[in-house]
């Protein structure tokens, strides 16, 4: 099953998931395409669930995660990524951005 991939725009029009994925080295910002490519495909082995947001762990260099939530069955949003390093301060803004983000549907009639 085929899954819809989107990046998360806030009410500003700013795009956290973006502004992380372009300050990516080439070979980082290639992996983290292959690895959007894999979830557009279904392929959620990789995911791991935090409590309310999961990471999408990818086994290369200082150990790059993507952050992102699961609407439905279809639809994965992505909030941003970092390295190991910063885990949990990562963790922690993809948490406060999901939160925005339901708060921001819940005020449009429950509409992505």
């Amino acid at each position: 099953m085929s899954a819809i991939v989107q990046e998360y725009i806030r009410a500003d029009q700013s795009n956290p998931f973006r502004r992380w994925f372009d300050g990516l080295d080439i070979q980082a910002a290639g992996l983290v395409a292959k690895a959007i490519l894999k979830m557009k495909q279904g392929n959620t082995s990789h995911i791991k669930p935090l409590g309310g947001i999961s990471e999408y762990v990818i086994d290369w260099g200082p150990g790059y995660r993507i952050y992102l939530a699961q609407e439905g069955a279809t639809l994965i949003l992505l909030f941003g990524g970092g390295t190991k390093k910063r885990q949990q301060a990562d963790i922690d803004r993809a948490r406060w951005l999901y939160r925005e983000y339901k708060q921001q549907k819940k005020a449009r009639g429950g509409a992505p």
